[in-house]
């Protein structure tokens, strides 16, 4: 159970594929699907004995569609068929852990509990996954993932899977492979866009900004100005360390070490006061972003009145 599905996904086709033999799956594995059951069919079907196997499988997908009922499976819970193998797979959301069936499960059963991962945790994920499969990643094309696709693991899972087909092992997937396999601007990204406004490059910022004003839909305004307000925040945590190493500060900020440069940067050029100010201004945008006080106005003409109040 949990918000992030692709654990959950991975655990349940690893167990479809691995605990029967491929001639035992016709008679003794059955993949269920929430929307299309009840809490009776799943007890029936588990009650079921092996046939000419030591287990059988009854893998329960979705079935967070039953989140209604689904606590009527704590009595089944208290006395589970020990021949039967019952995967239920709960994606978004968690069970009641106040409830019978939690604390009956957490005695009879297993319970995987599948976190979302922070921001700050994917693109080191995304270094993990691809190792043992003899790929690399820079850490500028592992943020373009993340800023585009956010912190949906089995998207990013799937992008990854598609640079694998087309790209040899031992690449070092780089932010140009991203941008031809994958369609995501290296030039023109909300890092790029970041790092331009640290550094006081309007020349550079303005550019982007008039680049995601022509292309609204796919450089959404609420996503920038999440990111540049999560930046700013970050950076008035800097100017509050004692300690300003790169060491601490990645630790401190929870970022990787490649982009403690651009916060020292940053911080040169943005006094403390100014950062206040513009995390005031990130949260007045914010709201307009989504509609109110704005006068209908649009979001690409809000983006560039943004950046003029950040840099003046």
């Amino acid at each position: 159970m949990g918000e992030e599905a692709y654990y959950i996904d991975k655990i349940s086709d690893f167990i479809e594929s691995s605990v029967l033999a491929e001639e035992e799956r016709g008679f003794n594995q059955m993949i269920l699907y929430g929307r299309d059951i009840s809490i009776e069919d799943i007890v029936s079907n588990a009650k079921r004995y092996p046939m000419m196997a030591e287990y059988q499988v009854v893998i329960v997908k979705e079935a967070q569609d039953l989140s209604r009922t689904i606590e009527k499976l704590s009595k089944y819970a208290e006395n589970p068929q020990p021949t039967t193998i019952l995967v239920i797979n709960y994606k978004y959301k968690k069970i009641d852990k106040r409830k019978a069936l939690y604390k009956t499960l957490k005695k009879t059963g297993l319970i995987y509990e599948s976190k979302k991962l922070y921001e700050n945790q994917v693109a080191d994920w995304i270094r993990r996954v691809l190792s043992p499969k003899k790929y690399g990643i820079t850490p500028k094309a592992a943020q373009m993932l993340v800023e585009f696709l956010g912190t949906n693991l089995s998207k990013i899972n799937n992008e990854l899977e598609k640079l694998q087909i087309i790209l040899p092992q031992g690449t070092q997937i780089s932010p140009e492979h991203i941008e031809e396999h994958i369609g995501i601007s290296k030039d023109y990204n909300n890092f790029e866009l970041r790092k331009a406004i640290g550094e006081r490059n309007s020349v550079k910022a303005y550019k982007i900004v008039n680049y995601f004003s022509e292309n609204p839909k796919d450089n959404p305004m609420v996503v920038t100005v999440s990111l540049l307000f999560n930046f700013f925040s970050q950076l008035l945590h800097f100017h509050g360390l004692k300690d300003k190493s790169p060491r601490n500060v990645a630790s401190a900020l929870k970022i990787n070490p490649y982009f403690v440069n651009e916060y020292i940067a940053a911080a040169r050029n943005y006094p403390m006061r100014k950062v206040s100010g513009v995390v005031s201004t990130l949260r007045e945008f914010d709201v307009k972003s989504k509609g109110v006080g704005s006068n209908a106005v649009p979001q690409g003409d809000l983006l560039k009145e943004l950046l003029v109040r950040i840099l003046n």
